[in-house]
């Protein structure tokens, strides 16, 4: 029995929905990883915990979404003021990351309104500008250039493997 076209054509927007939040994924785990070292590096007297709570609460007040559970929840709470001076700090720090951050910002929200989620992205958009981390100059990326934006840094960070490694992989396994 053939499926309705109305019905695959949902199933396609959530697939892609799905593969554009990955791709979100991808830069959020980039941006959390050179984060938590660069502060790892800053912070050497506050212990090992310190870094990493910090660039979790960074990142989670970069795209609007706080961690209920503890003790992310009370950290964030704790250092607001902390996370609000890293924040202006990103732009001079991690340049070569404003793009990435800039279209996943915005993939993110565009995702959140095509799922009929809360829609706070104009605040946190502009929280996002004031800190320098958005370009508001730069268009809102189709899907197939976020997710060639997404395999390059997820490459070249080790978080996803290159065609090339895949391919091999295949082979070896074969």
């Amino acid at each position: 029995m053939t499926k309705p076209i109305s019905e695959v054509k949902m199933e396609n927007q959530r697939g892609l929905m799905q593969g554009l939040r990955e791709g979100v994924d991808i830069v959020r785990m980039v941006f959390f990883l050179r984060a938590r070292k660069s502060l790892q590096e800053r912070y050497t007297d506050k212990g090992e915990e310190f870094p990493r709570l910090l660039a979790a609460a960074i990142l989670n007040r970069l795209f609007g979404t706080p961690n209920p559970e503890e003790p992310y929840r009370g950290f964030a709470q704790r250092n607001r003021e902390l996370v609000d001076q890293e924040l202006s700090r990103v732009p001079e720090q991690f340049p070569e990351l404003l793009i990435p951050l800039t279209d996943a910002l915005r993939i993110h929200f565009l995702c959140n309104h095509c799922e009929g989620m809360p829609d706070l992205s104009a605040e946190i958009l502009a929280r996002a500008r004031d800190y320098g981390i958005l370009i508001e100059d730069r268009d809102v990326p189709l899907p197939k250039g976020f997710m060639n934006l997404v395999h390059r840094i997820g490459e070249a960070y080790g978080l996803l493997q290159s065609a090339d490694e895949k391919s091999k992989g295949n082979k070896q396994a074969s």
